[in-house]
């Protein structure tokens, strides 16, 4: 397993530096059209207006939103691309495992653009003023959320499987996780609160918007809420991949695209 993940950081590298165009087209594309939105809502609420912890919240939110983009685009695209380029079935061959294997790689490939999100916030912050805070307490809520992120990513990739072309639900995925990003779903009271514990993904970003940008403690109850989602929806989107897999090989459409 040990060579597997060192592997599959080294193939990230190499890709990283050989397209490093992209990556930093990628930064000041991401960069900006946040500063383009932020510059809107003060024109469109007025120079007297105090944005405050509100500002902190949506930049937690956004900042979520594009790693998970990222997240989407390398387990469902990575599967595509692997059609395209002819190799999926060889993928499938692996005596790791094909869910393995993306495991490993969508491990592999976080480590990186971690990296580029920090420097991401780094200049939004910069730009914007933003205060941002960074408690160790953030850790547990983000891998909640990584796991929640990584479940709806390998649901698509199960979806990607069988039906090859999925950019579509891949599209209205991404919009989706916007809204459910950006909604406060931690200040809804009432039947909406259990609707957003039910949400994927948005317990524990409620929790890293508590930490990071009200200074709050974290709240135990509220955690293990989030644990429970993370847990879930990681492991749905496990087997319904393992599902497609098994549909795929019998129905003899690995190798095809």
């Amino acid at each position: 397993m040990l060579d597997l993940f060192l592997a599959e950081i080294k193939r990230s590298w190499i890709i990283l530096s050989r397209y490093a165009t992209e990556t930093i087209g990628g930064i000041i594309a991401t960069t900006f059209v946040f500063y383009g939105l932020f510059l809107s809502s003060r024109y469109i609420a007025g120079p007297g207006i105090v944005l405050g912890d509100r500002l902190d919240s949506v930049i937690v939110g956004y900042i979520l939103w594009t790693l998970m983009l990222f997240i989407m685009g390398d387990v469902a695209g990575g599967l595509q691309d692997e059609a395209r380029t002819g190799t999926l079935e060889q993928m499938f061959l692996t005596p790791y495992g094909a869910a393995r294997v993306f495991v490993i790689r969508a491990i592999g490939s976080l480590s990186i653009q971690l990296t580029l999100n920090i420097v991401i916030v780094a200049v939004i912050m910069l730009i914007t003023g933003s205060k941002l805070a960074f408690p160790p307490t953030l850790v547990p809520p983000f891998i909640t959320a990584l796991l929640g992120a990584y479940g709806l990513a390998f649901t698509v990739g199960s979806l990607t499987l069988v039906f090859k072309q999925v950019r579509q639900v891949q599209s209205v995925l991404q919009f989706g996780l916007l809204l459910l990003l950006a909604a406060p779903t931690e200040t809804w009271t009432g039947p909406l609160r259990l609707v957003g514990w039910l949400m994927p993904i948005a317990p524990g970003a409620g929790l890293l918007r508590d930490v990071m940008a009200r200074g709050l403690e974290l709240d135990g109850v509220r955690m293990a809420i989030a644990s429970v989602n993370g847990l879930f929806y990681f492991t749905l989107g496990i087997l319904l991949f393992s599902w497609a897999e098994r549909l795929t090989k019998r129905q003899g459409k690995l190798g095809g695209y």
